[in-house]
């Protein structure tokens, strides 16, 4: 029988308790809008459908069917914390373990976020947590640049989705092997890889300076650097992200109790790419309207929007932003700023011309939208 979970996935966002009293314009808007979603983890949005085919081909299935399968996939609504959350990545990571498998679901993912409206994504995974079965760090790296491109492409319509990649790196794992992910992840730079991340656990593996020499190879070679921080250890967590000079944080809202912390953020124009739906499952926060996202935004810290998870989280980035203006009170110009300014921050590095060319098709955009060009002004 399919459980309350598994529903989740299906459910529209007008049935979101915590979308709910959006009037329909608002929420029309915020479909059609083109977006830009910065933090979305590979492994924590498969298909459930996809899961359990891949599953039963490699004898990983249990006997399970699709019910049952999307309530392993999707998260509990609140953990007691991080490490409960990242559960949930057991099974998609024991999938996982060749070619065939990390190329169709990175394809697939590419197809989904078109459906919602996404106009630029990147996309992240840990290369090296696909290795068990024999996998080499290159070949898995490159079986998901294929499937990126491909689902590119099959999305197709219109001006179509652009789509990057960023290498994480774990905290558990041993500095050289770090180092290797970090190499073998510059190799495709010009294939779309331009980003470089460590996660993972952090309260059992809190100093990301353990890392600092896969975070100088990776910087030199020309990779964005961001980090996950803040998922656990509260402020002096995300404030000891800063030692490997990021020019993103992922997530880092606990930032809002440290108002020097903000200053410095603000001054070094730091992005938290913050995920309000994910902190509040993994116990960081203890309900969705006690999420500081618009403390933040209203402090000028500057930040992103994003879903982390799409199946892990049952969640679209379009309800993510209902939610964020129904729970908590975000206006509309706020929420375009922070969908604009991913755009701005983007590890597009590696083609500034197509980002200016993403940036006027988003004011193009808020210009002829009555709702935005009233709310927001000039660019």
């Amino acid at each position: 029988m399919t459980t309350h979970r598994a529903e989740a996935l299906q459910r529209p966002i007008e049935r979101d308790p915590l979308a709910a009293g959006l009037m329909p314009e608002q929420l029309a808007l915020m479909r059609r809008m083109p977006k830009a979603e910065l933090h979305l983890h590979l492994d924590g949005s498969l298909r459930p459908a996809t899961a359990l085919e891949l599953a039963r081909e490699r004898g990983l299935d249990a006997g399970m069917e699709i019910a049952e399968m999307a309530e392993r996939l999707i998260g509990p609504e609140r953990a007691a914390d991080q490490a409960e959350l990242l559960r949930a990545f057991d099974l998609p990571i024991a999938i996982l373990q060749d070619a065939e498998s990390l190329t169709r679901v990175s394809h697939e993912l590419v197809e989904d976020v078109a459906t919602d409206g996404t106009r630029y994504v990147e996309i992240r995974w840990g290369p090296a947590l696909h290795v068990e079965r024999g996998l080499s760090l290159r070949d898995g790296i490159a079986a998901v640049v294929a499937g990126v491109r491909s689902g590119a492409v099959s999305a197709g319509g219109g001006p179509g989705i652009v789509v990057r990649l960023i290498a994480v790196a774990l905290r558990s794992h041993a500095p050289g092997l770090n180092v290797d992910v970090a190499r073998e992840a510059a190799r495709f730079l010009g294939d779309g890889l331009t980003g470089f991340d460590l996660a993972g656990r952090e309260a059992a593996f809190p100093d990301p300076l353990l890392h600092a020499e896969a975070f100088e190879l990776a910087r030199a070679a020309g990779l964005g650097i961001t980090v996950h921080a803040g998922e656990w250890g509260g402020a002096a967590q995300v404030r000891r992200a800063l030692a490997v000079r990021p020019a993103r944080i992922a997530h880092g809202a606990p930032a809002v109790d440290d108002p020097a912390l903000m200053a410095e953020l603000r001054t070094r124009g730091i992005t938290l790419d913050l995920c309000p739906t994910s902190n509040t499952q993994a116990g960081i926060f203890p309900s969705y309207a006690a999420h500081p996202l618009p403390r933040l935004v209203r402090a000028g810290v500057p930040a992103t929007l994003s879903t982390d998870d799409r199946t892990v989280s049952a969640l679209t980035l379009t309800c993510e932003y209902a939610r964020a203006r129904a729970a908590l009170g975000l206006s509309t110009a706020e929420l375009w700023r922070l969908d604009r300014h991913g755009l701005e921050v983007a590890f597009l590095h590696d083609d500034e011309a197509l980002r200016s060319r993403l940036l006027a098709e988003f004011d193009a955009f808020a210009s002829a939208e009555p709702m935005l060009a009233a709310a927001v002004g000039p660019a």
